[in-house]
């Protein structure tokens, strides 16, 4: 990504234990799915088409929350 805030990504954030459908519209409209781990908590994985202001957004509301960020991949991206 070019760094210009104007752009979309769909970015997906991976994080360790389990976070459930209640927290999507909370957390800015994304998808999240749970992957369960017989050796520990499990991890969440929330995918949505953010602008850099979101993403912030989302990393900041899920510090909030306690959570433990595993990964931060970016899958693609489109200008607005």
């Amino acid at each position: 990504m070019s760094g210009r805030p104007d752009q979309l990504g769909i970015y997906e954030i991976r994080l360790r234990g389990k976070l459930d459908q209640t927290w999507s519209d909370w957390l800015g409209s994304v998808t999240i799915a749970f992957e369960d781990d017989p050796d520990g908590p499990g991890f969440t994985t929330l995918t949505g088409r953010l602008d850099q202001a979101a993403l912030h957004g989302v990393l900041t509301r899920i510090c909030y929350l306690n959570l433990t960020v595993t990964s931060v991949d970016q899958m693609e991206s489109t200008a607005l």
